[in-house]
C-alpha cells in the first residue's frame, strides 16, 4: 500500500475535484461532498430529479479515482443473489464437478445502485448487509469486498409509484445524502454549448488508485479532535434526541459518521485537528436524512435541510 500523509490529502482532493467537475459543472458543493465520503469510505445516496446528473457525477468519480465501477439497475424483480453472487454447479478438468461461487457486481470498489427504491425490500437488505459487513457470505464461506468498497445509490423523490421507500433504519446506513441541484444558468448554458461528439466521460482520467484511496482513509483517521470539539458534537447530537419536532435523533453511528466527515474536511483543508466549522460544513449533509419527525414535517428533503440548520444556530460553541 502506497504511503499518504495528512499533508497529502488537500492535493489529492483537489485533483478530484478538478478531474470530475470537468464533467459535472454547476454542483461543487455536492462534488466536494462526495469527495469527502470517498475519503471516509462513506456510502452515499443522490436523491435528485431525473436529468440532474447523478448517474455521471458517480461514473466520472470512479474514473478519476481509478476505481474498478459497476452499476445495478435497481428492478422489483431483482434478486439478493443478482447483487451479491451464487453458487453454481462447475466442472473440473478430470471431469469432477464442485460447487463454485460465482461473485456478483458488488465485488467492486464503486457500486452504483440507480434507483434503490426501485428495488425490492428483501433484496435492499442484502445490499445493505454488504455496506455494513463489506462482505458475502456464500455457501458458509465469507468472501471480503475490495478494499475500498463504496456504495453510491440514487433515488428519485417525485415518482413513488411502485417503489419501496427505505426504511429510516436503513437510511442511517448512508453517510451521507447529498443532492445535485439545478447549475446556475451560465453553467447549464455551458452543457447546451457543448459541441464534443464523444462521450464526456472519455476525457476523465485517473488522477489516482484504489490503493492510494485506501491509505489516503487510514490517514484522514488520524486527524485529532479536541475534547471541546467531541462536546459539540454530542451536544448537536443531544439537541435533535430533545427536539419537540423529532420522534427520535441521532443515533451514536450518527455522531461517529458525523466525527469522520468532520476529519475529512479539515484534511482537505490542511488540518490535522478538528474545528467546530469542520462539523457545521457536513452537518447537514450527514445528518439530514438521519432525522425523523413526529409529525410529517420531514417527509421532503428541504425540511429537514431547514431543521439542521435551525440546530446549528441554536446549539453554541463552548468557548475552551
Amino acid at each position: 500500500m502506497q504511503a499518504v500523509t495528512l499533508s497529502d490529502i488537500p492535493a489529492l482532493a483537489e485533483s478530484l475535484k478538478k478531474a470530475v467537475s470537468a464533467v459535472i459543472l454547476g454542483a461543487d458543493d455536492t462534488v466536494s461532498k462526495m469527495i469527502l465520503a470517498l475519503l471516509c469510505g462513506g456510502h452515499v445516496l443522490l436523491e435528485d430529479l431525473p436529468g440532474t446528473g447523478k448517474t455521471t457525477l458517480v461514473k466520472a468519480m470512479a474514473r478519476a479515482a481509478g476505481c474498478d465501477f459497476r452499476r445495478i439497475q435497481c428492478t422489483p424483480d431483482l434478486m439478493p443473489a443478482d447483487l451479491t453472487g451464487f453458487e453454481m454447479l462447475a466442472q473440473r478438468p478430470d471431469g469432477s464437478r464442485e460447487m463454485q461461487f460465482r461473485k456478483g457486481p458488488v465485488f467492486t470498489n464503486l457500486l452504483l445502485a440507480d434507483e434503490i427504491n426501485r428495488m425490492a425490500p428483501r433484496s435492499q437488505s442484502g445490499l445493505l448487509e454488504c455496506m455494513a459487513e463489506r462482505q458475502v457470505t456464500g455457501g458458509g464461506t465469507r468472501y471480503p469486498l475490495p478494499e475500498p468498497f463504496l456504495v453510491f445509490a440514487t433515488q428519485n423523490p417525485i415518482e413513488m409509484q411502485g417503489t419501496f421507500p427505505l426504511p429510516e433504519a436503513q437510511l442511517d446506513r448512508f453517510f451521507m445524502r447529498l443532492k445535485m441541484g439545478q447549475p446556475p444558468r451560465d453553467r447549464e448554458r455551458e452543457v447546451l454549448a457543448d459541441r464534443r461528439t464523444a462521450d464526456p466521460l472519455d476525457a476523465v482520467t485517473a488522477v489516482t488508485d484504489p490503493e492510494t484511496v485506501t491509505a489516503a482513509q487510514a490517514a484522514v483517521r488520524t486527524v485529532s479532535a479536541s475534547p471541546a470539539v467531541l462536546d459539540y458534537i454530542l451536544d448537536l447530537a443531544d439537541a435533535t434526541r430533545s427536539h419537540p419536532k423529532l420522534r427520535f435523533g441521532l443515533s451514536t453511528r450518527a455522531a461517529l459518521a458525523l466525527r469522520r466527515a468532520a476529519q475529512a474536511n479539515a484534511a482537505v483543508a490542511g488540518r490535522d485537528h478538528l474545528l467546530p466549522d469542520d462539523v457545521k460544513a457536513v452537518f447537514s449533509a450527514v445528518c439530514a436524512h438521519r432525522l425523523h419527525a413526529s409529525g410529517s414535517l420531514l417527509s421532503d428533503t428541504e425540511a429537514a435541510l431547514n431543521l439542521t440548520a435551525e440546530l446549528l444556530e441554536s446549539v453554541p460553541v463552548k468557548k475552551t
